[in-house]
């Protein structure tokens, strides 16, 4: 048995908001994640609803289409809740390659929630 199901919406709702709070001041919204996460596309549908001009969802800092971000001055990065920290942190790295990059982080909730590795997974002591 998992967490209970609204355990596990409290991630994605955290990062709605975040997306609504940082449309203001950016141009273009980047969201790391799976293209068959549907949390992640809702985050780019998210990022266009909150007045964003372009929004893309990447994998990778490989992904990101730097022409369609000519002219840009200011992006918002985001992230579905499954993506591995390693991988925003390959998106931020490539645009330090390019530009010279200030990053501020908006933080609307705190996220402290642990869940219990299931039994059936635990190592035996």
């Amino acid at each position: 048995m998992g967490p209970p199901k609204e355990d596990l919406c409290f991630a994605t709702t955290n990062r709605q908001d975040a997306v609504k709070a940082m449309a203001p001041n950016c141009d273009a919204r980047l969201v790391v994640g799976a293209p068959n996460s549907s949390i992640s596309k809702r985050l780019v549908e998210g990022g266009a609803r909150a007045g964003c001009t372009y929004s893309q969802l990447v994998q990778r800092g490989t992904d990101i289409d730097w022409r369609a971000l000519d002219g840009i001055r200011s992006v918002g990065i985001t992230a579905g809740a499954s993506a591995p920290e390693v991988l925003i942190n390959e998106v931020i790295d490539a645009f330090r390659a390019r530009y010279n990059v200030t990053v501020e982080n908006v933080v609307t909730a705190e996220e402290n929630v642990e869940f219990k590795v299931p039994r059936v997974l635990r190592v035996p002591a």
